[in-house]
């Protein structure tokens, strides 16, 4: 449904009030992807990779420098789940205007059909239809995520871009709405792209898990081969801190030390290398390209393989 190639978005720098420099912040460095119909694409990384600039660039909120962004068919649907349900909700709006908002812009329904349709999107977020003439305050943050979730699907989106969706509820709740996503993808045929920074959450959602770091996909399979064999040294320290019980995981036996890479002035080699344990000389004089390795829906892009 989507295909995404060579994707670069970087953002100038202000020098001043009224201008800017010739630097700019290199937010996305050539990402690359494909995602069928009810698929789901986990996309994991730390603050700071480029995870949501690349769902606002797929989206059209942000325009890319270079690349192409390709639908199939063109006029499939794409709609957006928040991070934090307390402020992408109004607060002086009710429920069923919230929630049906999507479908009165796109002229899918008229005002009059608003009340019957929300209790509908009510019902399959799991909310009493009756609630549709409450306000947000009145609802808990899992059920203010679920008003979001009811808005998104509303329009009958083929995709809909989940940017971490449950990193802000409790984490009594975060598995209810897990599967509340996972229930409507089922019976809406939606294929999802899936953002979190919590590699666990996204091993558990995904059909296929893409790691980012600096701006690059450094490596990408499916989330039972990457969870037993992780292969880029950047993945492999992510999968060291999920906590597991009764077993004391030691992946890297050397200390993880270095910096961030500069995202601004940007070296030749790969992004990762002040900080990987492992590294090798060609690691600081060239960047490796995403490449499948032995199993050819297992890339990695990582000299070690190449």
């Amino acid at each position: 449904m989507l295909t995404v190639k060579d994707l670069v978005k970087h953002y100038p720098l202000k020098a001043g009030r009224f201008s800017t420099s010739a630097d700019k912040i290199h937010a996305l460095n050539g990402v690359s992807f494909t995602l069928g119909k009810k698929q789901t694409l986990g996309i994991v990384g730390e603050s700071g990779c480029g995870k949501s600039t690349l769902a606002k660039t797929i989206l059209g909120i942000q325009n890319p420098d270079s690349g192409s962004i390709t639908l199939e068919p063109k006029e499939t649907k794409m709609q957006y789940i928040f991070q934090d349900p307390y402020l992408s909700l109004n607060p002086k709006m009710q429920v069923k205007d919230i929630i049906t908002e999507p479908l009165l812009a796109a002229k899918m329904i008229t005002k009059s059909e608003i009340p019957d349709e929300a209790e509908h999107l009510l019902e399959l977020v799991g909310l009493p239809k009756d609630w549709g003439s409450k306000y947000p305050h009145e609802f808990s943050g899992g059920q203010r995520q679920r008003i979001c979730i009811g808005r998104a699907i509303s329009s009958r989106p083929g995709i809909v871009i989940c940017d971490e969706p449950v990193s802000s509820l409790d984490v009594s709740i975060q598995s209810q709405i897990l599967n509340l996503l996972l229930e409507l993808q089922d019976k809406l045929e939606i294929s999802y792209i899936f953002i979190a920074h919590n590699i666990a959450v996204v091993l558990y959602m995904s059909d296929t898990v893409s790691v980012m770091y600096a701006g690059y996909i450094v490596e990408s399979a499916p989330p039972q081969e990457l969870y037993a064999n992780p292969m880029h040294p950047y993945t492999k320290l992510l999968l060291s801190v999920v906590p597991e019980i009764g077993k004391n995981k030691r992946i890297f036996e050397q200390k993880i030390t270095g910096e961030v890479p500069d995202l601004i002035h940007m070296e030749a080699g790969c992004p990762f290398y002040s900080r990987c344990p492992v590294h090798k000389e060609i690691c600081r004089k060239a960047n490796p390209q995403l490449k499948p390795g032995e199993k050819n829906d297992h890339s990695c892009a990582c000299w070690l393989y190449q």
